[in-house]
């Protein structure tokens, strides 16, 4: 008696069923991806991907283009978002696969917020950050523009920051980093790793290192002064930032700014005075400043 052949065919019948509703997934063909989808189940009912292929085949049929008038309606639909849906796309499909199938998702709830004002009580609950997640900035920009002094709120401050970091680059935020960091430092603790700039990421890695500080998030109101005093090529842009709150870390920086500024136009007797300010407001900057002059 021959050998049975080992059917490849039908011993990969499951990866076939699945691949088929992948497909029509990606293709967002709500009707083909619930229909391929039944035939998994009807041959492989313990499918281990059932769960999250079915959550996204349910996103697709419940496309929705009402705009949402209250934050409640907005905040119930990125939950499902946040919470289901985005978790099922990493589970079935590779990341950057996964946050491209979301973005048409994120663009129709970005369009649904339109109507919807900035409320402290709902901060996530507005189109910018869902632009943000459907790779779109410069909606975003224009999204946050229409919230009322958005450059004093620290979460639309930090939307803003993310849309012109994709836009323009480093130097079109440093003034907005400054500021964020001075009003939240918190907030820019959480946003310098999602902005993956290599510059940036450098930075913090040596003001981690070198700053004599409390060692917590809080540090992060004086990176700007002691980014300036690291590289002193950054007093133009820095110059840029807008009065926050006027406290330690802003005067510091300031300080500094008028520092530099004697300096060029060889001012040596009000140089003498503004060095002793800045010594009085941070004797550790005060320090790394002097070791280069």
């Amino acid at each position: 008696m021959e050998p049975s052949q080992l059917d490849i065919f039908a011993d990969n019948r499951d990866t076939m069923l699945r691949n088929d509703v992948l497909r029509a997934t990606e293709d967002r063909d709500s009707n083909r991806a619930s229909a391929a989808l039944e035939s998994l189940r009807a041959e492989y009912p313990g499918d281990e991907t059932i769960p999250a292929l079915n959550v996204l085949a349910n996103a697709l049929a419940r496309t929705d283009t009402t705009p949402l008038i209250s934050n409640d309606a907005a905040e119930w639909v990125m939950r499902v978002y946040v919470d289901e849906v985005d978790p099922a796309a990493r589970q079935v499909l590779p990341q950057a696969a996964a946050a491209r199938w979301m973005a048409p998702l994120w663009r129709s709830l970005a369009l649904r917020c339109t109507q919807l004002a900035y409320h402290a009580e709902h901060p996530n609950c507005h189109a910018a950050p869902f632009w943000l997640l459907a790779a779109d900035p410069a909606n975003a920009e224009s999204a946050v523009k229409g919230i009322e002094s958005w450059r004093r709120i620290p979460v639309p401050l930090g939307w803003m920051i993310e849309a012109r970091h994709t836009l323009r680059g480093l130097d079109a935020v440093w003034p907005l980093l400054c500021e964020l960091g001075w009003i939240a430092p918190a907030r820019l603790d959480a946003l310098l790793p999602r902005l993956g700039d290599r510059v940036l990421n450098k930075l913090r890695s040596a003001f981690d290192a070198e700053f004599e500080g409390e060692g917590g998030s809080a540090d992060l109101a004086w990176f700007a002064a002691w980014a300036l005093v690291d590289d002193n090529r950054l007093a133009p842009i820095l110059g840029e930032a807008q009065t926050a709150r006027a406290e330690r870390p802003e005067r510091t920086m300031r300080a500094i700014l008028g520092v530099l500024h004697l300096e060029r136009h060889g001012a040596h007797r009000e140089l003498i005075d503004a060095r002793k300010v800045l010594r009085e407001l941070h004797a550790g900057l005060y320090a790394q400043y002097m070791k280069t002059r």
